[in-house]
């Protein structure tokens, strides 16, 4: 008999965190903040040193963790109050708290979370009966 299932390789959650303080979005210790504690809720582990690019005048900051689970990222608009977090794990996982993370790291009125499960294409197996 054969059977067509899909393989799960992780869990990724796209973020769009709205109305955020363009102060904090600029402030490279709440978004240090933010990292650590969503590396925290969800055990992940950090390789090295994240990486931080701060744009010059009013931009934003952009940053990203290296996880030997796979990443962490964000990138951020104090123009428009707007971050663009992605999270992604290898492993899966309960969602984290954005909402709550977001607002007290940068202030943040709305959120929306995406949960994209990763999978490789499914496959045809054969299965014994």
């Amino acid at each position: 008999m054969l059977r067509r299932v899909s393989v799960g390789v992780g869990q990724e959650w796209v973020v769009d965190v709205g109305g955020c303080s363009p102060a904090a979005l600029r402030e490279l210790p709440a978004l240090q903040g933010l990292f650590a504690q969503l590396v925290a809720a969800l055990k992940l582990t950090v390789v090295g040193a994240p990486q931080w690019h701060t744009f010059p005048g009013e931009g934003g900051v952009t940053g990203l963790a290296l996880l030997s689970e796979s990443h962490l990222a964000i990138h951020t608009f104090p123009e428009h109050g707007y971050a663009a977090l992605s999270v992604y794990s290898c492993r899966p996982h309960p969602a984290p708290d954005f909402e709550g993370l977001t607002q007290r790291w940068l202030q943040a009125t709305t959120v929306k979370v995406r949960a994209l499960p990763r999978e490789v294409a499914p496959l045809t197996l054969k299965v014994a009966r």
